[in-house]
Formats: C-alpha cells, sequence, structure tokens
C-alpha cells in the first residue's frame, strides 16, 4: 500500500538525484577510509600496516552486532511525518561527518605510540560501526519505501552508483593532487592536509545528506514488524537463504577486488611509478568510465541479459585485464592506468546494479518468510560489505608488512616491485572469486527475478 498516496508527488527525477546524494554522501567517508586511513596511519601517524589492518578486521566483530541490531531497530520504527527510513539521515548525518574527520588527526603524530593507537580505535569504532552503521542501514532500506517498481528501483540503483562515482572522483581525483608533497625527492603524504581535506569532506557529506533527505519521499507503506524477536529463527532465515549467502559472498569478494585495487594505488603509483598524477588519473578514469559507460548501459544489458549474468562475465573480464597487465609489466605509469581503468569497467558494471540485486533477494525472502525484512536483510548485507572493506583493509595491511614495507623501505626497489605485484594479483583474485561465486551459490537468475516479481504483484493484487 502506498503511504500517503494522495499527498507525495510521483515517483522522478528529484527521487533518483537525492537518493544519489545519499550515497554521494556516504562515501565522502567510506571512500576516505578505504583509501587513505591505511595509508595515513602508517605514513604520518608511525602505526604499523599490520596493527591498522588488524583493527579493521576486528572492528567488523563489533559491527556483527551494530548492523543487524540496527536493521532490527529499523524494521520496528513505526513511521513517521517524515517516512519510516529518512529521519535516520537527518538525525545522524552530524555524528558521522564529525567521526570520520576526527580520524584523521595529523597533530597527534607525536604522541606515543600507545595513545596514537588508542584514538585510531575509537575515532574508527564510533564513525564505521556506531555512526556510519546508523545511516547506511536506513539509507539502504529506504530504496524499496521510495517505489514498489522494479524499474524504478533499477534506476535508484544506478542513481546510487553515480552518486558513489562522483564521491570516487572528487576523492579519489582531489585528495592526492593536494594531499601529497615532495620531501627529498619522494613523493610523501602531508598530515596536515589531510586533516584539513578529512574536515572538507565531512562539510560535504552532511550536505548530500541533507539534500538526500529534502528531495527522495517514501511513498510504500513499510509497517513495522511486530513479531516477538527470535534470534535462532533469525539466524536461522538468515544462512538458509541461499540468495542471501551467494549476495554476500560475491560483496565481500568485490569489495575486496575494488578496495584492493584502491588501497594498493596509494601505494603502487606514489612508490613503484613516483606518480601522484598516475594516481589521480587512474581515479579520474575509472570514475569516468563507470558515469559513461557502467551506469548508462547497466540497467538496460541486465535487462536484456539478467543481472547475474551480467554481473558474473563482466567480473572474469577484469580479472583477465589484471592477469594481462601483471605479466606485461608495463614501466609507464599511463599505461598502467589503462589497465586500471578497464578492470574497473569490469567490476563497475556489478557495483553498479548490486544494489538492485539487494532488493531481488529480499523479495525472494519474502515470498519464502511470507515477512517483509528490508531493514534485517541489508543490514546482513551491509555487515558482508565492512567485512569485504575490512579484509582487502587487513589484506593489504598485512601484505605490506609481509614484503617489509615501513616508511624507511617505501622506497626500496624489492619492495616496490612486490608492491606492484600486489597489486595485480589481489584484484585478479578477488573478480575471478567473485564470478566463481555469483556461478555457483547465489541463484537468482533473470528467469526467477522475473517469476518473483510476478509473484508479489499476484499477492498484492496489482496483476
Amino acid at each position: 500500500m502506498a503511504a500517503n498516496s494522495t499527498s507525495v508527488r510521483p515517483f522522478g527525477m528529484k527521487d533518483k538525484i537525492g537518493y544519489m546524494f545519499g550515497d554521494f554522501g556516504n562515501d565522502f567517508t567510506f571512500i576516505l577510509s578505504s583509501s587513505f586511513m591505511l595509508k595515513f596511519y602508517t605514513d604520518v601517524m608511525g602505526i604499523g600496516a599490520g596493527v591498522v589492518g588488524l583493527l579493521m578486521m576486528a572492528a567488523r566483530f563489533v559491527d556483527a552486532v551494530t548492523d543487524v541490531t540496527m536493521g532490527q531497530i529499523v524494521d520496528r520504527s513505526k513511521p513517521t511525518k517524515d517516512g519510516k527510513f529518512r529521519p535516520w539521515i537527518k538525525r545522524m548525518c552530524g555524528p558521522v561527518a564529525i567521526a570520520s574527520f576526527l580520524i584523521y588527526q595529523s597533530e597527534f603524530a607525536g604522541m606515543s605510540y600507545g595513545f596514537k593507537v588508542f584514538w585510531m580505535v575509537v575515532t574508527y569504532i564510533l564513525w564505521g560501526s556506531i555512526f556510519y552503521t546508523s545511516i547506511n542501514i536506513p539509507y539502504g532500506s529506504m530504496a524499496s519505501a521510495i517505489s514498489s517498481d522494479p524499474t524504478d528501483r533499477a534506476q535508484l540503483s544506478t542513481w546510487r552508483t553515480v552518486g558513489s562515482t562522483l564521491a570516487s572522483l572528487v576523492i579519489g581525483v582531489g585528495t592526492p593532487l593536494v594531499a601529497y608533497e615532495t620531501v627529498q625527492g619522494n613523493t610523501v603524504l602531508s598530515g596536515s592536509r589531510m586533516t584539513i581535506i578529512a574536515g572538507v569532506f565531512s562539510i560535504c557529506a552532511i550536505i548530500c545528506y541533507l539534500l538526500c533527505f529534502n528531495l527522495v519521499r517514501e511513498r510504500v507503506e513499510v509497517p513495522a514488524n511486530t513479531e516477538k524477536l527470535d534470534v535462532v529463527k533469525m539466524l536461522k532465515s538468515i544462512f538458509t537463504n541461499r540468495a542471501l549467502l551467494g549476495i554476500i559472498a560475491a560483496a565481500i569478494l568485490l569489495l575486496l577486488a575494488m578496495l584492493g585495487m584502491q588501497g594498493m594505488s596509494a601505494y603502487v603509483f606514489p612508490n613503484y611509478y613516483g606518480s601522484a598524477a598516475a594516481q589521480s588519473a587512474a581515479s579520474f578514469a575509472g570514475s569516468i568510465a563507470m558515469l559513461v559507460i557502467c551506469a548508462p548501459f547497466a540497467t538496460k544489458l541486465s535487462a536484456k541479459f539478467g543481472k547475474k549474468e551480467l554481473a558474473t562475465v563482466s567480473c572474469l573480464f577484469g580479472a583477465a585485464v589484471y592477469v594481462v597487465c601483471l605479466i606485461l609489466r608495463p614501466s609507464n605509469p599511463y599505461v598502467y592506468v589503462a589497465f586500471y581503468t578497464l578492470a574497473f569497467i569490469g567490476l563497475g558494471f556489478f557495483n553498479t546494479i548490486i544494489w538492485a540485486m539487494i532488493t531481488d533477494v529480499i523479495d525472494d525472502a519474502e515470498i519464502k518468510n511470507g515477512i517483509r525484512e528490508d531493514g534485517t536483510i541489508y543490514s546482513v548485507y551491509s555487515f558482508a560489505r565492512k567485512l569485504g572493506q575490512a579484509f582487502s583493509s587487513g589484506l593489504v595491511g598485512g601484505i605490506l608488512g609481509m614484503i617489509g614495507y615501513t616508511p624507511e623501505t617505501a622506497f626500496d626497489p624489492a619492495v616496490t616491485s612486490k608492491i606492484f605485484d600486489m597489486s595485480c594479483i589481489i584484484p585478479a583474485v578477488g573478480l575471478f572469486a567473485v564470478a566463481l561465486a555469483l556461478l555457483f551459490i547465489y541463484p537468482l537468475s533473470k528467469n526467477k527475478v522475473e517469476a518473483n516479481v510476478a509473484e508479489l504483484a499476484r499477492r498484492r493484487g496489482e496483476g
């Protein structure tokens, strides 16, 4: 049933642009963390890469509780005059932005090692496990309430990816140009500049969140879940949902590949190639490819061939690109940028349609269980994405430690050569594993999704 159907405007461009700004706001802090936090704490704060990576993985145990708890809170909350999900965006935009800014306080670089680790742990947990969760779960769940039409939801997924890509463009292109400086002939990260950048991005995040709140409208009534919480039943439902398990596996592996690419770019470009400008160019080219190729064609291609089918083939293509790059070992940084961009197109198609695939999973669960649990299912998926973020950061940090990377060996040819190898191997393995997960675990083919949509329409008297 549509909520306030007589007073809420029809679904349109304002909703798509507003939803885009929501992920734009999310990624002003998320991409900054995934791309530069490890670099900031190793090079500026002097903390070992393994320690930072361990924190990012350990924090996910906290998320296992906070994500699902927030999902339950959202599912059990009653709609207000602003809707069921929108109010959370307005409530939590300030705290998440402030917590992100506090992570990058370079003035503490001279403090004791123990204090710096303590500061990193507290601010990272506040940002990622508490405040980011409390805004991202309602935001992601809100797509089901904006419209019940599958085409509208696919468009929201595309526009959400556009928002993420624009944030990646601003952060990935702009940050390397500003944050790095040349010291004794080496390209190094400036701590004071990173603090300023983090503050500016936090302000931008708040602005984007408020634009999302004001432009988006909820039209579909999602009543509060009044059933008594049965943790055993909930866990059984989650772990027997093959579609959810499949998309979780694929999401973790996708982020391992994508964030591994972004995380290693902070080392392969300035340390192996000696070019922060090439790092900026890679982010720019990848973002433009997403906007010009992936976003316009993903919905059309997935409608023709199926979301699962498109994602599987495109990820295999991305993996193959990095295998060729590893074999050729280009000496020119801009040839590497070209390989980076082609691989980014491969993962970009899946990253563009994955949000619509989550809605397919929610529909599939409703058909099987008879209950609409947007918040709970999305929270489990959100937790999986954080696992992917943590694993990529932990993997990158652990590998850097294993190959002997420290501020003192950062430009040692033996170390930088291994950095190049890992910059190709991590995404190649990740993307190939994504394709396998989609092919053998995720069951929602094009025919199955269409059958589910028709069945839900029948149950709701829409068809």
